[in-house]
């Protein structure tokens, strides 16, 4: 395994470790989920030249416009979170109780 699989392996692998451990704030989860992205999209990005091929891939473009949207979503979320229950603990939220 190269050191540039390493890195972005171990990068999605800590992110998925953060999302699932550190789970008492939104901002934290969301950070996670934007780090997981970041990883995926550098990898993608440089899979078509760790491989020579000449095309480029449109795969990275479109990960990076979903994770822009997701992004984009999870920051509403958080805003409305924090308007309505007073702060952005993942305790507080109950999906039982709108």
């Amino acid at each position: 395994m190269s050191p540039l699989h390493l890195s972005f392996y171990s990068a999605f692998t800590l992110s998925c470790l953060g999302l699932a451990f550190h789970r008492t704030h939104l901002v934290s989860a969301l950070l996670c989920l934007e780090s997981m992205m970041l990883s995926l999209f550098v990898a993608l990005s440089m899979w078509p030249i760790e491989y020579q091929t000449p095309s480029p891939s449109l795969t990275p473009i479109l990960m990076l416009a979903f994770s822009a949207c997701e992004a984009g979503a999870g920051l509403a979320l958080l805003v409305a979170s924090t308007r309505t229950h007073g702060s952005d603990h993942l305790h507080n939220l109950n999906l039982l109780q709108c």
